[in-house]
């Protein structure tokens, strides 16, 4: 009766007191492995969703201020309304001077006077377009060798909102020493609309916020990046007076 008694306790599986040793087991490499990079892609999602959620409040929350001035304005191309916007700006006095950024080649001064409705007496005096930059990084490239033909300390830039604090980013990053102003316009109010149940506002959030987390991450590691200027690919026009 001893015997088999040993026997049953030694054959018998429920019986063992040995851990098993399996790559499936509890404590085995692939299971701490794969733990570790369940809880590595949790906080990632954690840290790019309230990223996210940082960008969308600063974008809806921004505002353009009243009564603001500066030594001269900037507006990047995009749409003719924040060329409007700037223009009113320079008719009101709140800058000296104007930049147009990132205009095409193919776009006469005087094509842009007409569609903003500006008197050709303010375009001729103050109001230079620029040719050269080919996206946000070649706007601020472009728009920082202003500044510094002119010497100019404070400018209000003018661009839309969801576009804007990657502009400044740009901005800061090419001119570190300027006092870059933001200046947004706002095609709709943001904080009054559920926009995040919209397909292409929401879209078009997200595609920002991932440029800027781009940006960021390419100034950590220090990767190279172009001027964004149509310079390098063949012979553009400077930035120049309307008046030419």
């Amino acid at each position: 009766m001893t015997f088999g008694s040993t026997n049953r306790r030694i054959t018998d599986p429920h019986m063992s007191d040995r851990p098993s040793r399996g790559w499936l087991s509890r404590k085995s490499r692939l299971r701490r492995l794969a733990r570790r990079i369940l809880l590595a892609s949790l906080l990632v999602i954690a840290i790019v969703a309230g990223g996210f959620l940082w960008f969308a409040d600063a974008v809806t929350s921004l505002k353009a201020p009243d009564g603001v001035k500066a030594d001269a304005i900037v507006v990047l191309t995009g749409g003719y309304q924040r060329i409007e916007q700037a223009v009113g700006l320079l008719r009101d006095g709140a800058g000296q001077r104007l930049l147009i950024s990132g205009a095409h080649p193919s776009t006469t001064p005087n094509q842009i006077r007409k569609v903003t409705q500006a008197s050709a007496d303010l375009f001729r005096c103050c109001v230079d377009i620029g040719y050269d930059a080919l996206d946000t990084i070649g706007n601020a490239n472009e728009i920082a060798r202003w500044i510094h033909d002119h010497r100019y300390k404070s400018v209000l830039v003018v661009t839309n909102n969801y576009h804007m604090l990657r502009s400044l980013h740009e901005l800061r990053r090419a001119d570190p020493v300027t006092d870059f102003v933001p200046y947004p316009v706002i095609n709709a109010d943001l904080t009054r609309r559920a926009w995040f149940a919209e397909p292409d506002t929401l879209r078009t959030m997200l595609s920002e916020y991932g440029k800027v987390v781009l940006a960021t991450l390419r100034d950590w590691v220090g990767m190279e990046r172009g001027s964004g200027l149509r310079t390098e690919e063949e012979p553009s026009k400077p930035a120049t007076s309307s008046s030419r």
